[in-house]
C-alpha cells in the first residue's frame, strides 16, 4: 500500500511567505542546471499535456515544456490560459482536449499537473480513462481531509475571492469531483510532495492506496518552485520515459539516484 507519510495538516503564514525566495533560489539552480539535466532519460515522444497551478497562467509552464520538448515529447499546455480555479467548464474542455490530442497522435496522453493542475489531471484521467497513459502530479492536493483542504490561508482567502466565495471546498465537495479523488485511476500515476511546502499540506499532497502503479515521491523544494526544480524536473523525465506497458516504480540509480536520496534526506 501506498503509504502516506504523516505531517502538518496546516500551512502557517511564515511558511507560506518564504515561498517566494525559495522558488527564486531554485529558479537559479536550475539554470546552472541544464548542462546536467540534458542526461536526463528522453522519451519516445508520446504526448504530453501540462496544467498549470491555481492562478498560474500558461506561461508558467514554459519552462518544463521547453525541457519535455527537447526530451522528445510531444508537449502541449492545457489552452485554457490562467487557471482560476475548478471550474466546470475547464473540466469538461480539459476532457475534450485529451480525447483530441489522443486522436491527433494515435497514442495515450500523460499529464503533469501542478498543484490545482493535478486536480484537473485527476478528474480528467476518471472522465477519459482510455486517452491517459500516465499522471503526475507536483504539490496537488488530491486528498483533502474530512473537514477540507488545510491549505495556505492567503491561498483560500484569493480562491474564495477569485472561484468560489465558500473556498475550493465548494468545488472538491461536489459529487462528481469527489469520486474522482476518492478513486485512484487504474494508470500508472507518481505524487511528488514535498515536506517544506508552504501551500499545500503535504499529506494531502500524497495518495494511498493499494495500487502497484500508484506512489509518492518526495522531493525537496518549495510549492511554488516544483515546476522548474532541477531535481523535480529530472524525476519527471525519469517517470514519462517508463515503458507504456512495463511501468516500474521509482528507484533512482546512479549519480542522479545519489544526489536524489541526499537531497531527500536533507530537506
Amino acid at each position: 500500500m501506498n503509504q502516506v507519510t504523516p505531517g502538518r495538516r496546516k500551512i502557517s503564514l511564515w511558511q507560506t511567505a518564504l515561498e517566494v525566495p525559495r522558488a527564486m533560489a531554485e529558479a537559479t539552480v536550475s539554470t546552472c542546471s541544464w548542462p546536467l539535466l540534458a542526461s536526463a532519460p528522453k522519451g519516445d515522444g508520446h504526448p504530453v499535456l501540462l496544467l498549470p497551478g491555481f492562478m498560474a497562467p500558461e506561461s508558467s509552464m514554459l519552462p518544463l515544456r521547453a525541457f519535455l520538448s527537447n526530451r522528445g515529447y510531444a508537449v502541449e499546455s492545457w489552452g485554457f490560459g490562467r487557471n482560476v480555479g475548478f471550474q466546470a467548464r475547464h473540466a469538461a474542455a480539459l476532457e475534450r482536449k485529451l480525447e483530441y490530442m489522443h486522436h491527433l497522435h494515435g497514442r495515450k496522453v500523460s499529464m503533469v499537473g501542478w498543484s490545482l493542475g493535478g486536480v484537473f489531471g485527476l478528474y480528467a484521467s476518471h472522465r477519459a480513462p482510455d486517452c491517459v497513459r500516465s499522471l503526475i502530479t507536483l504539490g496537488s492536493p488530491i486528498t483533502p481531509g474530512v473537514d477540507g483542504t488545510g491549505a495556505a490561508p492567503g491561498v483560500l482567502a484569493l480562491y474564495r475571492t477569485v472561484a468560489h466565495r465558500l473556498g475550493p471546498d465548494a468545488h472538491m465537495l461536489q459529487p462528481q469531483v469527489r469520486k474522482a479523488l476518492s478513486h485512484s485511476p487504474a494508470h500508472p500515476m507518481s505524487c511528488l510532495w514535498s515536506r517544506s511546502d508552504g501551500v499545500v499540506p503535504p499529506m494531502e499532497a500524497q495518495v494511498a492506496d493499494d495500487s502497484p502503479v500508484h506512489e509518492n515521491i518526495l522531493v525537496p523544494g518549495s510549492h511554488c518552485g516544483l515546476v522548474f526544480n532541477a531535481m523535480v524536473l529530472w524525476i519527471i523525465a525519469e517517470r514519462l520515459a517508463q515503458p507504456e506497458d512495463d511501468w516500474q516504480p521509482f528507484a533512482p540509480a546512479g549519480m542522479p539516484g545519489a544526489t536524489y536520496r541526499a537531497l531527500a534526506a536533507a530537506f
